[in-house]
């Protein structure tokens, strides 16, 4: 934590920050209340240690200008002259917590370790509240598709390690799901888990977004920041859409990875951090590393498990099942009675190959919800795309894995295509065959 020493006594100040430093945290001193508010308005700090009697001063004024400055700054007030009477009124002015002067290394400690944990149930508490305010359906992880099994079998016994993991899969496939699952079931559960999305932001200020920056560093860097790697320290950083990391960041990431240490830009104090990473792509990384787009050592460094998430139209066995499940959700957040799809809207859902995956899913269902005026979603209440795969029927729908020949799961592949396509052309190009191999196979099935 980068922590803030207020004390008229110059031997205390550099005595505590010192102690503090060697525990492994940035201190700063400050000798009055001028001082300490110069510091604030430079950078952010996560604790100040007060001095109650300042020369000319009281530390009980200076403790509201303190905070107004820094409201999310916890402010430990310490004094040789305790009374239970200056606690009081100390904690009444917004002061976290009370040190008698002298104090001892261990009493630090013991006080920034409540700080810690105050602080890591707060944000708990505010992650839990925005779950909820979403309403967003719960995340469901069970699956009757052997393969998808597999990829969770060997996640959660992955969890349990430090090992670094990279999840695989389309986009919506349920990759950053599964990271928040994983790390729910690790050692680092009782801290943050940290979210960066590569391709959001430039090379510059996707650095400074992971690793931080100091006052100055660039145009524009007025304060010191602490970056994404700080805020994940003790937790797990999870990297999405890996593949989009600019070449220049990634000899900083591998050296994170293999040494835990980072330098914030413009600093040149190496900082450590204990984090398990965790990162996700829908690009085909190996093809990246050939062409070097991507590090080979950073890939291999990554990808000590490597979890595949099959997409949406390879999961059949589990579509309806996620259907419905969002169905219940979103009904219930509409304040509707909507228990069913019909048996055609259930044809055409089967129909569909969904290449948005899960998001995808949820979208349309949501959609369908809001639109439906009776107790099931009927045609009329999907999205356009999904009403075009509503064909005659052909009596049960032909799945992967079912017992029909080669030829018979071909041509049924091929007639949802075409059935959601807009072109020959673009049938052609999903299928990855010549347009006048589909007309000619189309053909043969007349």
């Amino acid at each position: 934590m980068r922590l803030l020493v207020i004390d008229d006594e110059e031997s205390i100040r550099k005595t505590t920050t010192v102690v503090l430093e060697g525990m492994g945290h940035e201190a700063v001193a400050a000798g009055n209340r001028a001082e300490a508010l110069r510091e604030l308005d430079m950078a952010r700090f996560d604790v100040a240690f007060l001095d109650l009697k300042l020369v000319g001063e009281s530390g009980l004024d200076i403790l509201p200008e303190l905070l107004k400055s820094s409201p999310q700054m916890d402010v430990v007030v310490c004094t040789a002259y305790a009374s239970i009477e200056t606690a009081v009124e100390a904690m009444r002015l917004g002061a976290t917590d009370y040190l008698p002067k002298p104090f001892t290394p261990e009493q630090i400690r013991q006080t920034l370790r409540k700080i810690v944990k105050t602080r890591k149930l707060a944000d708990r508490v505010a992650e839990l509240e925005s779950r909820l305010s979403t309403q967003a359906p719960a995340a469901d992880l069970t699956t009757c598709e052997p393969a998808v099994q597999r990829v969770l079998d060997v996640a959660f016994k992955a969890a349990a390690t430090p090992a670094t993991i990279m999840i695989l899969g389309e986009s919506g496939t349920g990759k950053t799901v599964l990271a928040h699952a994983i790390h729910e079931r690790s050692l680092q559960r009782d801290n943050a888990f940290v979210t960066i999305h590569c391709p959001s932001l430039s090379r510059e200020l996707l650095e400074s977004e992971l690793f931080g920056h100091v006052r100055g560093a660039y145009t524009g860097a007025v304060t010191d920041t602490w970056g994404k790697v700080a805020a994940a320290d003790g937790g797990t950083l999870f990297l999405d859409e890996i593949g989009e990391l600019p070449l220049e960041i990634q000899p900083k990431l591998l050296r994170l990875l293999q040494e835990r240490e980072y330098e914030r830009i413009g600093e040149a104090k190496t900082r450590h951090a204990k984090v398990r990473v965790m990162a996700a792509s829908n690009r085909n990384l190996e093809q990246a590393v050939r062409e070097g787009r991507f590090r080979e050592d950073l890939f291999y460094r990554l990808r000590v498990f490597t979890l595949r998430l099959p997409p949406l139209r390879e999961r059949w066995g589990d579509l309806m099942r996620f259907a419905q499940g969002y169905l219940e959700s979103f009904s219930r957040q509409c304040g509707k009675r909507i228990t069913d799809f019909s048996p055609q809207v259930r044809q055409a859902m089967e129909a569909y190959a969904w290449p948005g995956n899960l998001r995808e899913l949820r979208n349309v269902v949501e959609h369908a919800v809001i639109l439906a005026g009776g107790d099931q979603i009927e045609l009329s209440d999907l999205p356009d795309q999904l009403g075009q795969t509503a064909l005659p029927s052909r009596g049960d729908a032909i799945k992967v894995g079912m017992r029909v020949s080669l030829e018979e799961l071909e041509d049924e592949h091929i007639r949802r295509i075409i059935a959601q396509t807009a072109s020959v052309e673009e049938a052609a190009k999903i299928l990855g065959i010549g347009r006048s191999t589909l007309f000619k196979k189309r053909k043969a099935k007349m």
